[in-house]
């Protein structure tokens, strides 16, 4: 952790949602004028989509698992070393992995590619991180250690699983066979690198679901925010130091459900985390 250079990192799985969690932060940043360095987490991808798909599947005939949640895909060494860099330096690098032809043609790179390294921008207040290791322990690796604010992302497992599925049907044109043979290929990893980081976080947001999601891979429908509450559960009540009944007040149909944890409707999830978060922001900037 860093007083004159914050790190904020938003985790969670693949399909959990972390990109809107990503929107709430950048109206924050951008009402509030804080300059952030952002990185997203899929460039520390060991390697490219070609790659993965060819290296994946020679493991699958070993009886292995190569995946994007564990530590034969990834680069968690890196990851760490630039957290620690920027904590101490407010300096680092970061590449881009390009997911499809939009990115494509910014970066000038084929989708399934990774950019070549380059240097974060100089003098930004805080690095915001979105990806699936912002809090991220091993017996090896502390990226937790250096963050200063850890949010977690993370549906109920069901809904998670329906929205990857959508994503990759919809995005990557997997079929829903293909999106299914992915989540079980991941799940020793998902086990033991994902979910352990949200007994980490100062706060986590998950989405439930208020209708029928027995069998997510049986089903094209994702349910609405109408058809969803979001939980939010804050683990640190020091750091995020809440007035809930404000938020009680300003969230219409929130409930309180614990004494750390309020239950809003999903379409309120991302005014929440900016009634939540943005006194957060200001007190790490004001440290500085």
């Amino acid at each position: 952790m860093s007083k004159k250079h914050p790190i904020i990192a938003v985790t969670g799985s693949s399909g959990a949602g972390t990109s809107i969690a990503k929107s709430a932060f950048m109206y924050i940043f951008r009402k509030n004028g804080i300059n952030p360095a952002i990185i997203d987490g899929d460039c520390f991808h060991r390697y490219d989509r070609n790659e993965m798909d060819k290296l994946s599947a020679e493991a699958e005939k070993k009886g292995e698992h190569l995946t994007h949640f564990g530590p034969e895909g990834n680069l968690f060494e890196e990851l760490e070393s630039v957290f620690g860099e920027y904590s101490k330096k407010g300096a680092g690098k970061k590449r881009f992995y390009i997911h499809n032809e939009k990115e494509a043609s910014e970066h000038d790179s084929a989708p399934g590619t990774l950019t070549p390294w380059e240097s974060l921008e100089k003098n930004t207040d805080l690095l915001f991180y979105e990806g699936l290791h912002g809090g991220l322990v091993t017996d090896k690796i502390n990226v937790a250690k250096h963050v200063d604010l850890l949010i977690g992302v993370t549906p109920i497992i069901n809904l998670e699983w329906m929205q990857k599925i959508h994503r990759d049907r919809a995005i990557r044109g997997y079929t829903t066979e293909d999106a299914t043979k992915l989540i079980l290929n991941r799940m020793h990893d998902y086990v033991h690198y994902i979910t352990p980081q949200f007994s980490l976080t100062d706060i986590n947001f998950q989405r439930v679901p208020t209708i029928d999601t027995s069998n997510p891979f049986a089903t094209h429908y994702i349910p609405s925010n109408d058809e969803s509450f979001s939980v939010l559960h804050i683990r640190n009540l020091e750091k995020i130091n809440v007035d809930f009944r404000h938020l009680l007040e300003m969230l219409e149909g929130s409930i309180m459900s614990s004494p750390d944890t309020i239950v809003v409707p999903a379409g309120k999830k991302v005014f929440a985390m900016q009634l939540i978060l943005t006194p957060v922001i200001q007190k790490l900037l004001n440290r500085k």
